[in-house]
């Protein structure tokens, strides 16, 4: 009866640690590997011959819940903690960009400089752990 007890301790405990190491609170991480294995790489990046870019965006927040989403006409804009993702029109389809948050903010600031931070403010507050103030 205590072997199965203490089995049963180690299995909670396990779950447990399992459970707060997956996921965060503010935002998730970029579904890297699934965008890769879905859309078809090619010089121009992640494209997806023929869905338009909403249609596109919703897959991938589908995959993985962005902390926040714009659009700027055709093209959308998905934030992730550290990250952000740009599908934008190519040919008769999107094209999936994936940059660093920093990097993606000064790319894609005349779309997104209105709405989310300018990471080299002041105000700014990183997402990662051990960032901000």
């Amino acid at each position: 009866m205590k072997t199965v007890r203490r089995i049963s301790l180690v299995s909670l405990a396990t779950l447990a640690l399992a459970a707060c190491s997956s996921g965060s609170d503010d935002g998730n991480d970029v579904p890297s590997s699934w965008i890769r294995s879905e859309y078809g790489g090619s010089s121009a990046g992640y494209v997806d011959s023929s869905d338009a870019t909403s249609t596109v965006a919703k897959e991938i927040d589908g995959q993985a819940s962005a902390k926040d989403r714009t659009s700027d006409g055709d093209k959308v804009f998905l934030r992730y903690r550290n990250d952000i993702v740009a599908i934008t029109p190519y040919q008769r389809g999107s094209r999936i960009e994936i940059d660093d948050y920093r990097t993606g903010y000064n790319r894609w600031r005349p779309h997104v400089g209105s709405v989310w931070p300018d990471p080299d403010s002041d105000a700014f507050r990183g997402g990662g752990p051990g960032t901000g103030k």
